[in-house]
C-alpha cells in the first residue's frame, strides 16, 4: 500500500499539472513546519499530576500551556488562542485536576457548544483520572442524560461537562438541587470561544450573568440554613442589572480559534478582566493551501464551472487514491447534493458502500456519533459536512480538507483547513471558489486572505429581545442582592411589561414567575426566534427524521418542497405551521427545490448620518417584512430550472437594525440612462455590497440581508397597496410576467415587481439597505456604517477586475437577472460615491 504522504503528494502534483494553472490556481501557500517550543513544568503543579503526565508520555509542556496554567494558578481569567491540535485541552485540564487533588470539595464546569465535543472531552478526562488513581466524579450532563443519572450527578459530580443550552434550561433553573456544586465551583471552562458570537454569544453572556449570580448566592450562604428567594428585588431593578454577586470564584479558562478580538470577546462574555495567551508553542507539519478558481466556460457572461462539481472532481481524486478527505460546504442542501455525487463516484465497488457520508446539523445524535466513529477508525474515507465539523470534534487524522465555497470569514476558513493534518505530517487544504463576489474577491486577492488578521466576533447581550427572554429566566434564581452586568432602563421597562402581561407577579419590591412552566424551557440560546420545526416521515409511521430551526423553516419546509436528508429526497406533503411539524414522504426525483421570497423594509429611526455630495450614509432601526411566495425546481447536476410552484405562508416580520446608503440624482447625471437602468445598476451594486460586507464582519452572509428601495417614491406594491415615504421596493423571486403597466427588474436571483412606472416618480433616490437578519439586531449595523466606504472601494475593485463584459454572478449578478447595463452603471455609481 502506498504511504499516505506519498499518495497525497502524487495527487496534488497531478492535480496542479492537469488544470490551467495560470487561470485556475491563484495561490499555492505553504505553511512551513514548526518545531515545538517547550517550557518547564509549573512548580505549583501537584506532584501526582506531574507523575501522571510523564507516565502518559508528556514530559514537557508547550510554552503556551505553561503560560496559561501560571495565569490560572495566579487566580486570573485567561483565554488561550492557538491553532487546531495545539494541546489547548491541557491548558484547562491540568489546573482543574490540580485543584481536585488539593481540595476534595472543588468543582469545575466545562461548557462546550455541542454535546459531541463534551463527549470527546469526557473520554480524555476519564483516561487521565484513571492514570491518577483518584476518585473524581466526572460526568456529562445534557439532554441525553437519564433522570436517575441526573440525581447522582447532582449529588456526587465534581466535574460536569455540558453545553450552554443545558446550563440555561436544565441546571440554573434547578440551582437549589446543585447547591453543593455551586458552593464549591472553582473553575468554568469555555471551549471554542469563537463560536459564541451573534445571537448565541449574546445569550451566553446573559446566562453567565445568571451563573455568577447563583454562585455568589451559594458561596455566600449556607444553603441548609437559608432557602433561596426566587424573586427579583426592587433594589436590583434600581441598579439596572440582571444578575448579582461579584465574586472571585469561579475563574474562567477559555480557549478559542484565531479571531481578531479574543480578549475583548472573552471579557465581554464574562464581564471581567482576562489575560490573553496567543503565542503557540506546539509543533506543526507542512500544510499546502491551494486556492482554486473554477475555469470560465463563457467569457462574455463570466460564467464559471460549478463550485460543487469542481469540488466533486477534486475530492474524488484524493478519495480514489485512498486519501481520507473532508469536504466542507456552505449549506445543508449543498452537503446532501455533493454527498450524492461522491457516492456515485466512489461507492461503485461493493466494499466501498458506506465509505462516503454526509454530516450536518439536523441529523439525529446517534447518526452523528456513528459517522464520527467511522472517521476515527477509518471505515469512512470521505465526509461532506457543513460547518458542524469545523469545531474540535475528534474525527481522526484526516489528510485533505476541500472547502467548497469560502466559509465567510478568515477565521472559519483556517478552522476548516485545520481539520486536515496534525502535528507532523503533511496535509493539504483546497479552497474552491463559488461565483459569488466575496469568493471571487478572496480567490483573486489571495494576499488579502493570507496577510490580514481574522475578523472580530461581535455580541450584543443587551439586545432587547434577548434581554427580555433572559429576564424571564432570572426570577428562577436567588434574590438579586448585589448587581453586576447591565440592563439599565431596559430592565425597568421589561419588568413592567412582563408584569402587565401577567408573566411576572409583583409583591412589594419583588417580582415572581407567574406561570406553571419554567421560563427557560421556551427560550432558545441559538436563535431569537421560537422553537424548531420537526420533520416527520409520514411513509414510515411518522418517524422523526430531523429538525429545522425556525428561521430556516419557511424557505425549507413549504408544501411540495424537496427536503434532502442523508442524500435521500423527501417531498413535503403537509406543513402544520402552528404545531411546527412537516410531514414528508420519500420520493425518487431528479431535482431539488429553492425558495422564492420578497422583502420590504421601512426606516423607523436614524441613529447616525454621514452626508456626502451625491449620497447619504445612515444607520438605525428598521422594520422588515418578508415572505416565501414560491419555489423553483432545480435539476441535479445541471441546475436547470425545470418548474415553479406557489407557496402560501404567513409573513415574517421583525424590528432590527440596518445601515443604508441613499444615492442622490447627481450620482448618475450624464450617464445617459433611464431610471430603470439606474435601478438595475443599484440592484447590482447592492448584490455586490451584500456579498462583500462579511469580509468586515465575523458573520455568515445569511446573518445580514439586503434590499433595494426608494427613499421618497410613491409605489404600488405587488399586493395592490399604495405606500409612501421611506419604503423599500418589494423584492421577490418569480418567473417573468408581462402584465400591462408592470416593469420587472431583476437582481441577484430576485425579481423586483412594482406596478407604478419608474419614470412617474416625483423624486427618485434609490436606497441600498444592509440589515441585521435577526430581530432586534446583533450589532452589525454600526460596523457596517463605519466600513461602508471601504466596502465600496472593494466593490469597485471587484467590478474593475471582473473579466465579464456586461455582468456576471461574480460581480453584479447574472445579466438575465440584472440587465445588460447593470455592471457599467454600478461601476460609475461606485466611483462617484467614493468621491
Amino acid at each position: 500500500m502506498i504511504p499516505t504522504e506519498i499518495a497525497l503528494g502524487g495527487v496534488v502534483d497531478r492535480l496542479l499539472s492537469s488544470v490551467r494553472r495560470d487561470e485556475c490556481v491563484t495561490a499555492v501557500h505553504t505553511v512551513s513546519p514548526q518545531e515545538a517550543r517547550y517550557a518547564e513544568w509549573p512548580v505549583s503543579l501537584h506532584p501526582r499530576l506531574l507523575t501522571c503526565m510523564q507516565s502518559r508520555g508528556i514530559h514537557r509542556l508547550y510554552t503556551h500551556q505553561a503560560q496559561a496554567i501560571e495565569h490560572v494558578h495566579a487566580g486570573r481569567n485567561v483565554v488561550v488562542v492557538t491553532p487546531t491540535a495545539s494541546g489547548k485541552t491541557l491548558c484547562y485540564n491540568l489546573p482543574v485536576l490540580d485543584a481536585m487533588l488539593r481540595d476534595s470539595d472543588a468543582c469545575a464546569l466545562y461548557l462546550f457548544p455541542t454535546k459531541a465535543l463534551a463527549q470527546d472531552q469526557l473520554a480524555e478526562l476519564q483516561e487521565t483520572v484513571a492514570s491518577l488513581e483518584e476518585s473524581i466524579g466526572i460526568h456529562t450532563f445534557d439532554g441525553d442524560t437519564p433522570d436517575d443519572a441526573r440525581r447522582a450527578i447532582r449529588s456526587r459530580a465534581r466535574v460536569v461537562l455540558t453545553n450552554p443550552d443545558m446550563l440555561h434550561s436544565g441546571i440554573l433553573p434547578f440551582h437549589a438541587r446543585w447547591s453543593r456544586f455551586f458552593q464549591n465551583l472553582r473553575y468554568v471552562v469555555i471551549d471554542e470561544l469563537h463560536t459564541y458570537r451573534g445571537v448565541f454569544g449574546s445569550h451566553l453572556c446573559n446566562v453567565l450573568r445568571r451563573l455568577r449570580r447563583v454562585c455568589a448566592f451559594h458561596q455566600a450562604n449556607h444553603f441548609a440554613s437559608r432557602a433561596p428567594n426566587v424573586a427579583i428585588s426592587a433594589e436590583c431593578v434600581q441598579a439596572g442589572a440582571v444578575c448579582a454577586g461579584q465574586s472571585d470564584r469561579p475563574a474562567f479558562v477559555m480557549c478559542s480559534a484565531t479571531i481578531a478580538n479574543p480578549a475583548h470577546l472573552a471579557a465581554r462574555l464574562t464581564e471581567s478582566a482576562v489575560e490573553l495567551v496567543e503565542q503557540n508553542g506546539a509543533p506543526r507539519g507542512r500544510k499546502d493551501f491551494i486556492f482554486y478558481n473554477p475555469p470560465v466556460v463563457d467569457a462574455t457572461l463570466g460564467i464559471r464551472r460549478s463550485c460543487i462539481n469542481q469540488a466533486r472532481w477534486i475530492a474524488s481524486r484524493f478519495l480514489g487514491a485512498g486519501v481520507q478527505t473532508i469536504v466542507f460546504t456552505t449549506s445543508r442542501q449543498n452537503t446532501e447534493v455533493l454527498t450524492r455525487y461522491l457516492k456515485e463516484d466512489i461507492e461503485r465497488r461493493p466494499d466501498a458502500v458506506g465509505s462516503i457520508r454526509a454530516y450536518r446539523g439536523g441529523y439525529l445524535p446517534s447518526t452523528r456519533r456513528e459517522i464520527e466513529r467511522g472517521l476515527r477508525n477509518g471505515e469512512i474515507s470521505g465526509v461532506v459536512s457543513t460547518n458542524a465539523l469545523e469545531l474540535g470534534i475528534d474525527i481522526g487524522m484526516l489528510d485533505v480538507a476541500v472547502l467548497a465555497g469560502y466559509p465567510g470569514s478568515v477565521a472559519s476558513t483556517w478552522q476548516q483547513a485545520g481539520r486536515a493534518g496534525r502535528r507532523s505530517d503533511r496535509s493539504v487544504a483546497l479552497l474552491v471558489a463559488r461565483s459569488e463576489p466575496m469568493d471571487q474577491f478572496i480567490i483573486t486577492h489571495p494576499e488579502y486572505f493570507f496577510e490580514r488578521s481574522p475578523e472580530q466576533a461581535l455580541i450584543n447581550p443587551d439586545n432587547l429581545l434577548i434581554l427580555l427572554s433572559q429576564i424571564k429566566c432570572a426570577p428562577s434564581g436567588p434574590r438579586l442582592a448585589r448587581c453586576v452586568g447591565s440592563g439599565g432602563e431596559k430592565l425597568v421597562e421589561i419588568l413592567a411589561y412582563l408584569t402587565d402581561s401577567r408573566v411576572l407577579q409583583r409583591h412589594g419590591n419583588r417580582w415572581h414567575w407567574a406561570l406553571d412552566v419554567y421560563p427557560a424551557d421556551g427560550v432558545s440560546l441559538r436563535s431569537i426566534s421560537t422553537e424548531n420545526f420537526v420533520v416527520m416521515d409520514a411513509s414510515n409511521g411518522n418517524r422523526v427524521l430531523a429538525e429545522v430551526d425556525y428561521r430556516s423553516a419557511p424557505s425549507t419546509l413549504y408544501e411540495d418542497a424537496i427536503y434532502l436528508c442523508e442524500t435521500e429526497s423527501y417531498n413535503v406533503s403537509r406543513l402544520d405551521y402552528k404545531q411546527r411539524r412537516a410531514y414528508v414522504r420519500k420520493v425518487d426525483v431528479d431535482y431539488y427545490t429553492e425558495a422564492i421570497s420578497h422583502t420590504s423594509v421601512k426606516i423607523l429611526e436614524t441613529f447616525e448620518s454621514a452626508p456626502r455630495p451625491v449620497s447619504v450614509r445612515e444607520h438605525g432601526d428598521v422594520h422588515v417584512v418578508w415572505r416565501v411566495s414560491g419555489f423553483k425546481k432545480m435539476k441535479f447536476h445541471t441546475r436547470e430550472n425545470v418548474g415553479y410552484g406557489e407557496v402560501n405562508l404567513p409573513d415574517q416580520e421583525m424590528h432590527t437594525t440596518a445601515s443604508w446608503l441613499t444615492i442622490k440624482p447627481p450620482a448618475w447625471t450624464g450617464l445617459s440612462c433611464s431610471r430603470a437602468d439606474v435601478l438595475d445598476g443599484v440592484i447590482g451594486l447592492a448584490f455586490l455590497l451584500h456579498h462583500m460586507a462579511p469580509l468586515h464582519l465575523m458573520c455568515d452572509i445569511s446573518d445580514i440581508a439586503h434590499c433595494v428601495g426608494d427613499l421618497n417614491a410613491r409605489w404600488f406594491t405587488d399586493t395592490g397597496e399604495l405606500e409612501r415615504g421611506r419604503l423599500t421596493l418589494k423584492i421577490r423571486e418569480a418567473p417573468p410576467t408581462d402584465g400591462a403597466g408592470e416593469r420587472n427588474v431583476t437582481a441577484a436571483g430576485t425579481e423586483l415587481a412594482a406596478i407604478h412606472a419608474l419614470d412617474a416618480m416625483d423624486v427618485f433616490e434609490p436606497t441600498i439597505y444592509l440589515y441585521d437578519n435577526f430581530p432586534g439586531g446583533i450589532g452589525f449595523s454600526a460596523p457596517l456604517f463605519d466600513a461602508l466606504p471601504e466596502i465600496l472601494r472593494q466593490a469597485l475593485d471587484c467590478l474593475n477586475a471582473c473579466p465579464c463584459e456586461v455582468g456576471c454572478p461574480s460581480c453584479v449578478g447574472p445579466i438575465n437577472e440584472v440587465g445588460t447595463r447593470s455592471k457599467a452603471i454600478a461601476q460609475a455609481l461606485a466611483a462617484r460615491l467614493l468621491v
